[in-house]
């Protein structure tokens, strides 16, 4: 049986999630599921308020993110991008639970890597998005990077030019579907 492909692209705001999401899905030809449209209307209220959201409010966010993921495979796609910004492993561990359940399917997440700097200066860039400086801060200091161990992410760095880094996340997923 071949294997079907969950690929949550993460990393605080202003890293370019959506962009590089909506990349990979038109390269890799499989549907795109943008995570902030799932967000309940009291996160976001929250968020526009500065005020960051608690392990409480990320749980049924993240369970509702991953069942979207598994629709999309079940509906018959081979894969499906999907972003979330998965600050921290346990948020990370939500989303990897769909390959226990169903054992065709592999779960990657491709981390986009940047410094607080290049993060605020794309935040502030932004027209009429909730996501404020203040919560760029509060992210970094929740960011739980992934490390060795966690052996399904794919990390880019992300202060380079737009072109290269979907060169270099393209260049990683392909990699990986080498692999597997």
């Amino acid at each position: 049986m071949l294997s079907r492909h969950i690929w949550i692209i993460t990393g605080p705001a202003g890293c370019g999630k959506s962009t590089i999401a909506d990349y990979l899905s038109r390269c890799l030809q499989v549907p795109y599921v943008e995570g902030d449209e799932y967000h309940p209307a009291q996160n976001v209220k929250k968020m526009a308020e500065g005020i960051p959201l608690t392990d409480a409010d990320r749980w049924d966010w993240l369970v509702l993110l991953r069942q979207k993921a598994v629709e999309k495979l079940a509906a018959g796609c081979d894969g499906v991008v999907l972003t979330c910004s998965a600050l921290k492993r346990k948020y990370r561990d939500v989303i990897r639970i769909a390959a226990y359940n169903d054992h065709d399917v592999i779960v990657r997440f491709v981390y986009l890597r940047a410094n607080e700097k290049v993060l605020l200066e794309r935040v502030r860039a932004r027209k009429g998005h909730y996501m404020k400086d203040s919560m760029v801060k509060s992210q970094i200091n929740s960011l739980e990077e992934p490390d060795e161990s966690e052996i399904d992410v794919l990390s880019v760095d992300v202060s380079g030019s737009l072109s290269s880094v979907q060169g270099a996340a393209l260049a990683k997923v392909e990699e990986s579907l080498g692999e597997d």
